[in-house]
């Protein structure tokens, strides 16, 4: 595809979030190659990046910055979409990105069950669906027996009622069908809407796009942290909030942290949530991927949080959208994958296995940019307008626009762009670089990626 195509099919989200359609045409996009799939994945890689790094320039022009504009090379795109794959550390042996349990199994009703079992917790809740005592050292072979008991739907439900992570197999027509599916049809692919009245804040003059740009980054895995990784590329100060007792993967945090800084507070207890209400108070954007609901049984809607904090950017990820009877589901890349029908597509229409996804957690990747896009857009907002923002963005959205992109023919036997030349060495880390630039600088974390819990809760 051509620059003026990658343009086309950013413009559905940079209209989403309202600016204005003709700074497209300042995104430059150059490089060859495409990563193997019947999907336009390196498309979709190329418009949510690029997207994302115009709305910093827009941003940076807004207070003083030069002329709006954007450059971003196609294999970068890619390479940035695969990060977590290239991710190493000289000495560490390389890790499993998947779980013994994780995976696809066949049902007495002729479909297959994906079950994420990567969280012990979730592991833990799938085999007690099953009957089978929880624990770490359930065979597999034992696992496939007892699913081939069960109709594929019933299972799954089962799981998700014990506070675990499943999904079945569907056809894209299924999922169309599904009332999920219809849902997920109706919202725009980032939903912006005003929280309340506030002021305007107009940023003052800075060397970077973000500078002085307070972030509170809860999230977790993948989507949400590229988002805050985004930011912190682009000179923001991204603090990012989990807890002790949380499950964690050190590779993908360790991948999505460059640039931020860490801390710990429990929000099971009131000195948790007071030390996070202090910090909100100060913060401009708060990025929010638990499960839908969670954060406001706590007192974080985004109602409340606009009420701590007149003028914030509140942006919330999800796996299945904020409207229909899946809002509140959990859900993760790979499960939405199932769940919409792009494991179908990609696998084949004879039925068989589901062999095949995409060759990157390319919607976790891409909501994290349309994240990122928006919360960018909210604090232009606030700089002209005032007013506090909501952003919503959701994996399954993001599957209906790769979807509505069409397919490649031939796709899948593509040769993969050489990533190479967007690797870079930090310390004894080798990792990829932010892709894309702006006018006038370029991308670049200023902190190494930290341990999760390294700081103290405080802005410094």
């Amino acid at each position: 595809m051509t620059p003026s195509d990658i343009r086309e099919i950013a413009r559905e989200p940079w209209e989403a979030v309202g600016l204005e359609p003709e700074l497209l045409e300042h995104l430059d996009v150059t490089g060859e190659g495409h990563l193997p799939s019947v999907y336009h994945v390196t498309e979709l890689a190329t418009a949510s990046i690029g997207a994302a790094t115009l709305a910093a320039s827009a941003l940076w022009h807004d207070r003083g910055g030069p002329a709006p504009h954007a450059d971003l090379d196609r294999g970068h795109a890619a390479a940035a979409f695969l990060s977590e794959r290239y991710y190493s550390e000289v000495g560490a042996p390389p890790r499993e990105q998947w779980a013994p349990l994780s995976g696809d199994y066949a049902t007495a009703d002729g479909r297959w069950v994906r079950i994420h079992a990567n969280f012990d917790h979730h592991r833990d809740a799938a085999l007690d669906a099953l009957g089978i005592p929880p624990g770490p050292d359930t065979l597999r072979p034992m696992v496939e027996t007892s699913v081939a008991g069960f109709e594929a739907e019933a299972l799954v439900e089962a799981i998700m009622e014990r506070g675990g992570a499943a999904s079945s197999w569907r056809t894209p027509d299924e999922w169309a069908a599904h009332p999920q599916g219809q849902a997920v049809g109706t919202i725009p692919l980032v939903t912006m809407t005003r929280l309340g009245d506030a002021p305007a804040e107009p940023l003052p003059p800075a060397e970077a796009p973000l500078e002085g740009v307070r972030i509170l980054d809860l999230s977790r895995v993948l989507a949400g942290p590229v988002c805050g990784r985004l930011l912190a590329s682009y000179g923001a100060d991204v603090l990012r909030i989990s807890g002790p007792h949380l499950p964690t993967f050190a590779d993908l945090d360790r991948d999505t942290g460059f640039g931020k800084r860490s801390a710990f507070l429990d929000l099971r207890t009131d000195d948790g949530c007071d030390t996070l209400r202090a910090l909100t108070r100060e913060a401009d954007v708060f990025v929010q991927a638990y499960r839908p609901g969670s954060l406001a049984g706590r007192g974080f809607s985004a109602l409340e949080l606009a009420e701590t904090r007149p003028g914030i950017v509140v942006v919330e990820l999800s796996a299945y959208g904020h409207m229909g009877p899946w809002a509140g589901r959990r859900g993760f890349d790979s499960l939405v994958q199932m769940a919409s029908g792009i494991v179908a597509t990609e696998t084949s229409e004879d039925g068989g296995a589901p062999t095949r996804s995409l060759p990157a957690q390319a919607l976790d990747h891409a909501t994290g940019y349309l994240a990122a896009l928006g919360a960018i857009a909210g604090l232009r907002k606030r700089h002209h307008e005032g007013g506090s923002w909501h952003v919503q963005v959701a994996l399954a959205r993001t599957g209906r626009w790769l979807e509505d992109l069409g397919h490649v023919e031939r796709g899948q036997d593509a040769v993969p762009p050489d990533v190479s030349p967007f690797l870079m060495q930090t310390g004894d880390i080798t990792h990829v670089a932010p892709p894309g630039r702006v006018e006038g600088y370029v991308p670049h974390w200023t902190r190494p990626a930290p341990q999760m819990g390294e700081h103290e809760p405080v802005w410094e």
